[in-house]
């Protein structure tokens, strides 16, 4: 594997799964394939689970580990050709990417939708670059539209926990105090969309994804309606999509939050969310606390998810 972008990458979704098992039964069961291998973790914007949970997984595989936060203690960087660079910014991308390249094996790359320019967030101007310009394969630690490290790691946390083949997933909106981007819903629409599994999406008008990534989902703007049978609840915040709207808040209404009565529509669903969440806005503490939320082996499975990729990354090299 060169790559790790999107869901297409990771190839047959069984087989994905069956390697992420087989990686969790034996976590240092590969170091071989990262001896002597170096990954360049590099950081645009704050991460928490990703950062711990990828260096850790490279960790398992025997890699050696450099991190650079480029917005703090590295040079700031311009990412648009064609500018004239007398601002606050002292290097180009462009001599930036195979530099960092010829210090390492494999890249990296967490970098945010902007949320002002939707065709530049869409176009996934900087990750793109460097899959371009640093002759390295580089997967994604979440870009402008996706976050499939988060999405395959949601994949493997529902394979564990579903009672039924065919589980009811719904993805839900709640409000958040801030606008938040398309990413982590757009991938995990992809993902699902990828499954057999049922899968519901549900937001006020006006929050409507990009067609590409709602795919074959049933969109139901009645919260109420999608819960009721659901086996799990996959609660996210994103502002808006649709022009004039992109990246806008359009609504903040506290009816949408998943609360205890929401939960109750369910077939004794499972909680998820990607973290961190807003309480009280996005959840309730009574349910984000409750035995049926999943959101720890959520996020410990990102070491899962991340450490077969990175497996599969080393064993093409």
């Amino acid at each position: 594997m060169k790559k790790f972008t999107c869901v297409n990458d990771i190839g047959s979704l069984p087989k994905a799964l069956a390697e992420a098992a087989e990686v969790k039964r034996n976590r240092f069961g590969f170091t071989h394939l990262g001896k002597n291998r170096t990954l360049l973790m590099i950081f645009f914007n704050s991460s928490l689970r990703t950062r711990l949970s990828t260096q850790k997984a490279a960790m398992n595989l025997g890699m050696n580990v450099m991190v650079l936060d480029v917005n703090q203690g590295a040079w700031k960087l311009e990412t648009e050709r064609g500018v004239v660079m007398d601002g606050d910014k002292a290097e180009h991308l462009l001599e930036a990417i195979p530099v960092m390249a010829s210090y390492c094996d494999v890249i990296g790359v967490r970098s945010f939708a902007g949320l002002k320019n939707r065709d530049e967030d869409y176009e996934e101007r900087v990750i793109s670059q460097f899959i371009r310009y640093s002759g390295r394969p580089v997967f994604s630690m979440e870009a402008a539209t996706r976050h499939p490290l988060q999405s395959f790691a949601d994949l493997i946390t529902i394979e564990e926990f579903k009672t039924k083949e065919r589980p009811k997933v719904v993805m839900t909106w709640a409000p958040h105090p801030r606008a938040l981007p398309q990413a982590v819903p757009n991938s995990f629409a992809e993902w699902m969309n990828a499954t057999d599994y049922e899968f519901v999406i549900t937001h006020p008008r006006g929050y409507e994804l990009d067609p590409q990534f709602v795919g074959n989902a049933v969109v139901e703007y009645d919260q109420n309606k999608a819960l009721e049978g659901a086996d799990f609840v996959y609660a996210k915040n994103w502002s808006a999509y649709m022009a004039p709207n992109y990246g806008k808040i359009l609504s903040t209404d506290r009816s949408w939050t998943v609360d205890a009565r929401k939960m109750a529509l369910t077939d004794n669903a499972f909680f998820m969310h990607c973290l961190p969440v807003r309480r009280n806005m996005i959840v309730t503490d009574d349910v984000i606390e409750s035995e049926r939320s999943i959101v720890i082996p959520e996020a410990a499975n990102r070491e899962i998810s991340a450490q077969t990729v990175l497996k599969r990354i080393l064993e093409a090299l």
